[in-house]
């Protein structure tokens, strides 16, 4: 079972050291496309574990990771981001799987996906389980999708693998809240392109919608504090893109 590992990059040196560490010891080749970095991530991808860097003008998340895709030169591709990393739950599964791989394989594998937010795993609400399908085979998957939240479309059923995909996305409260109003923004230019529509009371609407599921539905008080207040900011996100779709913003 021969994997590339794909992942796009730019000024990641704070984390990729942690990444590549992860995937080295379960892939056979580590494929970085780099849109720009002013920082140390192409040495480091490069120098240090080894991998084929490519230089690309960033065109988006869609269109970043399809190419990546395609200079994977192995049958299966693990698609991972720079702030990610492999769990050594995660690394072991994976090392049987190279080990005895299977006669008629599924068309991928997809990970539990848990955060490291303010130093605190988050275990409930909307951040867990964060499903998503990373390991799979290269001519069977392709991303799409729009700016924003891009996803995988595969050609086949997937398999859930134990183990955990440790993710470490944000850096403190205030980068947080900066790609909330990003992600916002990018989700209300889409969706206007699409056609959709915000009404009065759709901010409000949604922002409460998404505050009770998280926090309620889904257990987000066990969390403690973080847990209230990542419910906060995921109903601001929510009530941000409706805001954004209804009435755009002067500098947008």
């Amino acid at each position: 079972m021969r994997i590339s590992a794909c992942l796009i990059a730019c000024n990641e040196e704070e984390n990729l050291p942690r990444c590549l560490a992860s995937i080295a010891p379960v892939v056979d080749e580590i494929v970085v496309v780099d849109s720009g970095s002013t920082d140390r991530t192409r040495e480091i991808a490069a120098k240090d574990f080894g991998a084929r860097v490519l230089e690309r003008p960033w065109e988006g998340f869609v269109a970043q990771k399809n190419f990546a895709l395609a200079q994977a030169t192995h049958p299966w591709v693990l698609s991972i981001d720079g702030d990610e990393e492999l769990s050594p739950g995660l690394q072991a599964r994976m090392v049987l799987l190279r080990r005895f791989p299977r006669a008629r394989p599924p068309a991928g594998y997809a990970f539990s996906r848990v955060v490291c937010y303010q130093g605190q795993w988050i275990w409930h609400g909307d951040w867990y389980p964060d499903i998503l399908v990373r390991l799979f085979q290269r001519d069977r998957a392709r991303f799409a999708g729009a700016r924003v939240h891009e996803r995988l479309e595969l050609d086949g059923c997937a398999e859930l693998l134990s183990g955990h995909l440790h993710h470490f996305t944000y850096r403190d409260r205030d980068d947080r809240s900066r790609r909330i109003e990003r992600y916002a923004r990018l989700w209300a230019e889409s969706a206007r392109e699409r056609g959709r529509r915000s009404w009065p009371w759709s901010p409000p609407l949604h922002a409460a919608a998404r505050f009770i599921r998280g926090y309620v539905l889904r257990c987000g008080w066990l969390d403690g504090p973080l847990g209230w207040e990542i419910a906060a900011g995921n109903a601001r996100e929510a009530w941000l893109k409706y805001r954004f779709l209804r009435r755009p913003p002067p500098d947008g």
